[in-house]
């Protein structure tokens, strides 16, 4: 398996403080979607990023490879709703967790 690090880029920098209900109900269903992959283990981390040049959303998978890090953020429901959002998928190498987050894998 491999780890991959999503970042969500809004489509506005003022973002979410001025969503609309459009981007909210894409955005409860995007929640949706990623809790379902920190439940099956696919998606290890998963949230919000309220950085001092504007909010990100950001979520570390782990997969076989690339291409299926691209096909997990690329079916995010607020990526389909075509509002503005975009995608970055960044490799990473490796990973340090603490042990009540990697269980006994360390």
């Amino acid at each position: 398996m491999a780890y991959f690090h999503l970042k969500l880029v809004p489509p506005r920098p003022s973002f979410p403080h001025d969503a609309t209900e459009e981007e909210m109900a894409a955005m409860q269903r995007h929640a949706a979607y990623w809790r379902e992959h920190a439940s099956a283990g696919t998606a290890v981390v998963v949230g919000p990023v309220f950085a001092a040049d504007g909010a990100f959303g950001m979520a570390v998978v782990d997969v076989e490879h690339a291409d299926a890090a691209r096909s997990l953020g690329d079916a995010d429901p607020v990526l389909l709703a075509g509002l503005g959002f975009r995608i970055e998928i960044s490799p990473m190498p490796s990973l340090i967790l603490r042990p009540s987050v990697a269980g006994n894998s360390i």
